[in-house]
C-alpha cells in the first residue's frame, strides 16, 4: 500500500497522472487509505468513485477529503473536487487554536487557484469569520508590512535642519505622510504583482492543470507525504496571526499576500485614516528648537530676542576661560626694574633685569593672544547662532508652505490605498 502511495504521489506531482500499473494490494479493514486511493484512481481515469469513496469516507472522512483535495491539487486537477470535501478537509479555523499543516496546505492551494475562484472565496470566508482584525495590533501588521521603516523622516524644507525633523510637532505630520506613502505603495505592490501573475503564462494560479513540481512551495505534497505514512512527524505548527503576518511581508507569495491584504484591509483602513488625520496637522506658528546645543524660540517674524540673549550669554560664559590677573609678569617686571637700577652698583645686574622684563613681556602677550582667541571663538559662536537661528526661521515657514502638499498628497495615498484594499483577491 505504501510503496504504491509513494509512486502515486510521485507521478502526481511529475505529471498528474497515476501509476500505470492498478493498485495490486489488498483492502485493509477499518483502514482508510486504501479505498481512497482507489477513488483517486477511478477519478483521475474517469471511472465512477462513488464505491470507494463511500467506503474510505465512512472510515475516516477528514482524512479521505484532505487526501482527494491535496493529490488533485498537487496533480494540477483540482476543479474535479466535490465542493462539500474542501469544507470537510478544512475543519473549523479558530484563533486560539493553530492551524494544522492539512489546513495550511488547503490555504496554500486555493490561494494560488488551484479549486478555482471557489476555493479562494471558501478560504476567504473562512478567515472572515474568524474577525481577525477585532483582536489585532495594528502597529503589529504595519510593522509586517513596512519592517524596515525609517524612524526619522526629513522632509526637503529641513533637510538642513535635520534636527528639527526630530520635533514631535514637525514630525508627526511628516512621518504620517510618509508611513502613508509606503503603506501605500506596499498594498500597490501586492495587488499588482499578484494581478500581473494572473495574466502572464506562469503556472502560479495553476490554470493549466500543472503538477506540483512547477508550485514553489511542496507543503501540499508534504502534507500527503504524511497522511499516507510516508514522513515522520510533521514540524510546529502557527496560529493564524502568525501565518497572515508571514504572508504580508516583503518576499511573500503574491497570492497568500492578497489574501493577507484583504483580511488586514479594516486594520489598514482604520491606520489610513489616523495618518491622514495627522498629515493634515497644522505646523505650528512658533517653534522652541536646539541650535548649537542651546535653546531658540522662533517667531514667524524671527528668532525670538530674549532666548538669543540668552544663548549669547551662554556662549560667553562657555567660551571665556577665567583668567586671574599676571602676578607672575607683574612681580618680574618689579623684580627686573629692581635689577636695573642696581645696575648703577653691580652692572651683571642688567642683563638680569632685561631678561625678567622680556619674559614678564612674553607672558603678557601669550595672555592677550588667550584673550582675543576667545573674543573670536565667542563671535565665531554667537554669528553662527544668529545665522543657523534665521535659517531656521525660513524653514519653518517653506515646512509651513510644504503643509498643504503633503495634506493632498497624503488624501490620495489614502484614497488610492483603499481603492487597492476594497479590489480585493476576488479581484483577479
Amino acid at each position: 500500500m505504501h510503496r504504491y502511495a509513494e509512486a502515486l504521489l510521485a507521478h502526481l506531482a511529475a505529471d498528474g497522472s497515476a501509476p500505470p500499473a492498478p493498485p495490486g494490494f489488498r483492502d485493509v479493514p477499518g483502514y482508510w487509505l486504501p479505498p481512497a486511493v482507489e477513488a483517486l484512481v477511478a477519478i483521475l481515469s474517469g471511472d465512477d468513485p462513488l464505491d470507494p469513496l463511500s467506503k474510505a469516507a465512512g472510515r475516516e472522512q477528514q482524512h479521505t477529503a484532505l487526501f482527494l483535495c491535496l493529490a488533485l491539487a498537487v496533480s494540477g486537477q483540482g476543479s474535479r473536487i466535490h465542493a462539500s470535501w474542501l469544507g470537510t478537509a478544512f475543519g473549523e479555523l479558530s484563533l486560539d487554536r493553530p492551524v494544522t499543516h492539512g489546513q495550511r496546505s488547503l490555504w496554500l492551494a486555493a490561494a494560488r487557484g488551484a479549486y478555482g475562484p471557489a476555493g479562494k472565496i471558501f478560504v476567504l470566508r473562512k478567515l472572515d469569520a474568524l474577525a481577525v482584525p477585532e483582536h489585532a495590533d495594528p502597529q503589529q501588521w504595519l510593522q509586517a508590512l513596512l519592517p524596515d521603516e525609517p524612524s526619522v523622516v526629513v522632509p526637503p524644507s529641513l533637510i538642513d535642519f535635520p534636527e528639527m525633523a526630530e520635533i514631535p510637532e514637525l514630525a508627526r505630520p511628516t512621518q504620517a505622510a510618509g508611513r502613508l506613502a509606503r503603506l501605500r505603495g506596499r498594498c500597490a505592490e501586492i495587488t499588482s504583482a499578484r494581478q500581473g501573475e494572473h495574466d502572464s503564462p506562469a503556472p502560479l494560479d495553476n490554470s493549466a492543470g500543472s503538477p506540483a513540481t512547477t508550485w514553489a512551495e511542496d507543503e501540499p505534497l508534504a502534507v500527503l507525504r504524511s497522511l499516507v505514512g510516508l514522513s515522520g512527524p510533521a514540524g510546529p505548527m502557527a496560529s493564524i496571526n502568525s501565518y497572515l503576518l508571514d504572508d504580508l511581508s516583503p518576499g511573500a507569495d503574491p497570492h497568500l499576500a492578497a489574501i493577507a491584504l484583504h483580511v488586514a484591509g479594516p486594520i489598514l483602513r482604520g491606520v489610513a485614516e489616523e495618518l491622514e488625520a495627522d498629515s493634515r496637522l497644522e505646523p505650528p506658528t512658533t517653534l522652541t528648537v536646539p541650535l548649537l546645543g542651546h535653546r531658540i524660540h522662533l517667531r514667524p517674524e524671527g528668532p525670538d530676542q530674549e532666548s538669543l540673549a540668552t544663548a549669547e550669554a551662554a556662549i560667553v560664559a562657555d567660551g571665556v576661560v577665567p583668567r586671574p590677573r599676571p602676578w607672575a609678569a607683574m612681580l618680574l617686571i618689579v623684580a627686573g626694574v629692581a635689577c636695573l637700577v642696581g645696575a648703577a652698583f653691580a652692572p651683571l645686574l642688567a642683563a638680569a633685569g632685561v631678561a625678567m622684563i622680556g619674559l614678564a613681556g612674553w607672558q603678557l602677550w601669550q595672555r592677550r593672544k588667550f584673550v582675543e582667541a576667545d573674543a573670536r571663538y565667542v563671535a565665531a559662536q554667537v554669528n553662527e547662532l544668529k545665522e543657523l537661528a534665521e535659517g531656521a526661521v525660513w524653514a519653518l515657514h517653506a515646512y509651513a508652505r510644504e503643509a498643504d502638499t503633503r495634506a493632498k498628497q497624503a488624501a490620495d495615498d489614502a484614497a488610492e490605498l483603499t481603492r487597492l484594499i476594497r479590489r480585493g483577491p476576488r479581484a483577479a
